[in-house]
C-alpha cells in the first residue's frame, strides 16, 4: 500500500502543484476534512472519505487493505500548522510519500509582493494565542485566523494596545472568484468586517528605528516630571526578584513613571503588564514611557489598588511599590484573585518595612528579603566622592506551598 499526504494548496484547485494533481489521479481513495475533499475535481475518485482525526484516518488506512493507492488531502501545506506532524508517526511502517502545497503565507506573500523569509508565523485557527505579544516581537507578524480569534479582534486589540499606526493586511477567501485583499493602518481599518477565515499580515513601519533595551534601564531616558521613581540600580534588583516570564499576568501596583512594569514588559513582550496608579500626573507619565520605549504590552489602570483590581485577569507576579496605606487589602486582594501569586514589594522606612513583613507572616506566607546600599559618585572637584543613596528593603512574598 502506498501512502501519499499531500498539500492542496489553497482550495482553488488552480493552486495544486503538478505533483499532487499527479498523486490524486493515482489514487484510489482520498481521505481529508469534508470542505477539502468536496473541493477537489470530480475527474479524481470519487472513493473520499470525510474525516479529520489522525488517529481515525490512521485507522481508516489500516482497514483498507485491499486499497493500494490512498492520499491523504491537508489544507494548504504540510508543514504548515498541518495534521501532518500528529499523523506520521501513526503510519510508522507504512510507505509514506508527503507532498508540499502552497500555504497561504506564501500565496499572500505573493499577492501583496513582499518576501516572507523573517515574518513570525503564528497560527490563531481555533486556538489561543498572544497577538501583540507575537507583533511586538517582530517587524512583520503573519495570522491564520479562526475561532474567537478575528481579523476584527487582532485589529481592535492592537489599536487599544496604542499601535493604530501599524499596517495591516487583510485576505479573505483567498485563491477563490471573492477573493479580497484589505490594507490599511490599524485604526483605518478598525470598524470593517471580515471572513472569519481570512490571513492577517502586520508591519510596524517604525520597527528598525526602535530601541529594544535589556534591562538596566538609565534613569536619565525615563521622562519623570515631579513623580518620584525606583533607581536604577533598585529596579534591576526588583526586575530580576520579580522574575518575568513568558505568559506572566504582572501587576505593578503604585506604578509611577512606570519604571518597574515597563522594564519588565521590554524584558518580556509576550507578558501582559498591568500598571495601577491613582496620581494623575503619573498616569500621564506612564502613558508616555509606555510609547516611548515601545512597552505596548503594557496597559494602565487609573484609581486606588485594590478597587481597581476587578475584571483584571488574575496575575501570577505582582510588585507593590506604593500602597496608599493599604498594603494588607492589596496583598489580600492579590492572594484572593491568586493564592499562587508571587509578590515582591520595597520598604524604605522601618515602618513600612515591620508592616510588610508583618502582613506577608499574618497570611502565612514564605518571605526572602534583600537589604540593597547604593553609593554613586558626585564631582567634588577634581575628585569622584561616592554619595549615598537611600537604602531599601526587598521583600519576596509567595505561600508556602509554592515558595521554592
Amino acid at each position: 500500500m502506498k501512502i501519499t499526504i499531500l498539500g492542496i494548496g489553497m482550495g482553488n484547485e488552480k493552486t495544486l502543484t503538478n505533483e499532487c494533481i499527479y498523486a490524486l489521479e493515482e489514487s484510489q481513495m482520498i481521505i481529508g476534512a469534508k470542505r477539502i475533499i468536496e473541493s477537489l475535481s470530480d475527474r479524481f475518485t470519487k472513493n473520499r472519505k470525510a474525516i479529520i482525526k489522525a488517529e481515525e484516518i490512521a485507522e481508516e488506512i489500516k482497514n483498507s487493505k485491499e486499497t493500494e493507492n490512498i492520499c491523504v488531502a491537508m489544507s494548504g501545506d504540510t508543514g504548515f500548522y498541518s495534521g501532518t506532524k500528529k499523523l506520521l508517526p501513526l503510519l510508522d511502517g507504512f510507505d509514506v510519500n508527503v507532498l508540499c502545497g502552497i500555504t497561504s503565507v506564501q500565496y499572500m506573500a505573493a499577492k501583496i509582493m513582499r518576501p516572507w523569509q523573517n515574518v513570525r508565523l503564528v497560527s490563531a485557527h481555533g486556538v489561543e494565542c498572544n497577538i501583540l505579544g507575537n507583533v511586538l516581537l517582530s517587524e512583520e507578524c503573519f495570522f491564520l485566523t479562526g475561532g474567537s480569534i478575528t481579523p476584527e479582534s487582532i485589529i481592535k486589540e492592537l489599536y487599544e494596545s496604542g499601535l493604530g499606526d501599524v499596517f495591516v493586511y487583510v485576505g479573505e477567501n483567498l485563491s477563490y472568484e471573492n477573493e479580497n485583499i484589505t490594507k490599511g493602518t490599524a485604526k483605518e481599518l478598525l470598524n470593517k468586517e471580515f471572513d472569519k477565515l481570512s490571513v492577517v499580515w502586520v508591519i510596524r513601519k517604525a520597527f528598525d528605528s526602535i530601541h529594544y533595551y535589556k534591562g538596566g534601564i538609565d534613569d536619565s531616558l525615563f521622562v519623570r516630571g515631579k513623580v518620584p521613581m525606583t533607581k536604577s540600580e533598585v529596579r534591576s534588583a526588583i526586575v530580576s526578584m520579580v522574575q518575568i516570564e513568558e505568559n506572566d499576568v504582572f501587576y505593578d501596583i503604585g506604578a509611577g513613571t512606570g519604571s518597574i512594569g515597563i522594564e519588565c514588559a521590554i524584558l518580556q513582550p509576550m507578558s501582559k503588564v498591568f500598571a495601577f496608579e491613582v496620581n494623575e500626573e503619573a498616569c500621564s507619565l506612564i502613558e508616555t514611557n509606555k510609547i516611548k520605549f515601545s512597552a505596548y504590552n503594557l496597559k494602565l489602570v487609573k484609581g486606588k489598588a485594590p478597587e481597581n483590581f476587578e475584571n483584571i485577569k488574575s496575575p501570577t507576579k505582582a510588585f507593590i511599590g506604593g500602597s496608599k496605606g493599604n498594603f494588607r487589602e492589596i496583598v489580600s486582594a492579590l492572594l484572593e484573585k491568586n493564592k499562587s501569586v508571587e509578590i515582591v514589594s520595597s520598604a524604605v522606612t522601618a515602618e513600612t518595612f515591620a508592616e510588610s513583613i508583618n502582613v506577608f507572616k499574618e497570611l502565612d506566607m514564605d518571605i526572602k528579603i534583600t537589604q540593597i546600599a547604593v553609593s554613586r559618585t558626585e564631582k567634588v572637584g577634581s575628585y569622584n566622592m561616592f554619595k549615598a543613596q537611600n537604602p531599601i528593603f526587598v521583600i519576596k512574598a509567595k505561600t508556602k506551598e509554592v515558595m521554592q
